[in-house]
């Protein structure tokens, strides 16, 4: 009993794993884990004396830059920095978005009011000018980098989740916790964040294309992750001088910023298709 349904659902679980946006991410974090060690090499050593800027070519898919450094080589190692700075920021941004978000909605009410409007005085500054501002105040490097990422991107994820969290203390398990005399953390920790993580997903997983645009937008201006270490928008910032004879070394990387932004949100879609069964009108079908 039970077998055509279970075999329905492990093909439409086949299916969603077929989906293009799971497909990206999941060439992307190949790439990022297994691409470095299957290519090898040294992504900052200088090539050869007599090399120099090359087109693409049978010996190097996609050119080489000024200093005959292969340019295929540099983005995949580039792959790994570029997100490893989106998801370790996104976790800071959620993290401490979902523990503001938590307390404003299950704490007093002054807590409440503090913190939203401690929220609403970062939401008033652009992100970009935060961004610049605290980068500016410390070394360019992959920590500061993620830390200035992830401080400045906490504030939306803190609203969501203090609109969920206020549509979940009513509902009848919270107030049945509560008359049983758990702690406010207990039934936040126990019975709120656990409804939370279908919205803390799709969140995290929306937040990496903007993450990783971010860090491209830093190394194009130079203060992002310094040489030796390689990033996407370090590739196009030393590329753009060459725009007219070295087109290939700020459209390869830009390509692949591209890429993982678009898998990204397609993957954000995807997750809120399959964790909200309510999202049959719209949304990704199967």
């Amino acid at each position: 009993m039970g077998g055509p349904a279970r075999a329905a659902d492990r093909k439409e679980g086949r299916v969603k794993l077929l989906r293009p946006g799971a497909l990206i991410s999941l060439a992307l974090l190949l790439l990022a884990v297994l691409g470095p060690l299957l290519v090898g090499g040294d992504p900052a050593a200088l090539g050869p004396s007599e090399a120099g800027l090359h087109p693409p070519s049978a010996a190097h898919p996609l050119g080489t830059d000024i200093h005959g450094r292969d340019l295929w080589l540099r983005i995949v190692h580039g792959s790994r920095v570029s997100l490893l700075v989106g998801w370790l920021s996104v976790l800071v941004a959620v993290g401490l978005g979902t523990a503001v978000g938590l307390g404003a909605g299950l704490g007093p009410r002054f807590l409440d009011r503090g913190l939203m409007m401690l929220t609403d005085l970062f939401l008033a500054f652009p992100r970009l000018f935060l961004v610049l501002l605290l980068i500016s105040l410390g070394r360019p490097g992959l920590t500061p980098v993620v830390l200035v990422i992830g401080l400045t991107g906490w504030m939306p994820v803190a609203r969501l989740v203090r609109a969920e969290t206020l549509s979940l203390r009513e509902r009848d398990f919270v107030m049945a916790a509560r008359q049983l005399g758990f702690s406010t953390w207990r039934v936040a920790l126990w019975h709120i964040l656990p409804n939370l993580l279908p919205l803390i997903i799709v969140t995290a997983a929306l937040r990496v294309g903007g993450a990783i645009l971010t860090e491209s937008f830093l190394g194009f201006l130079g203060l992002g992750v310094q040489e030796p270490g390689v990033s996407w928008g370090g590739l196009i910032q030393q590329g753009r001088q060459h725009l007219l004879d070295g087109w290939w070394l700020t459209l390869f990387p830009g390509v692949a910023i591209a890429l993982t932004v678009l898998g990204y949100n397609l993957l954000a879609d995807e997750a809120r298709a399959a964790l909200d069964p309510r999202q049959d009108e719209g949304g990704v079908r199967p």
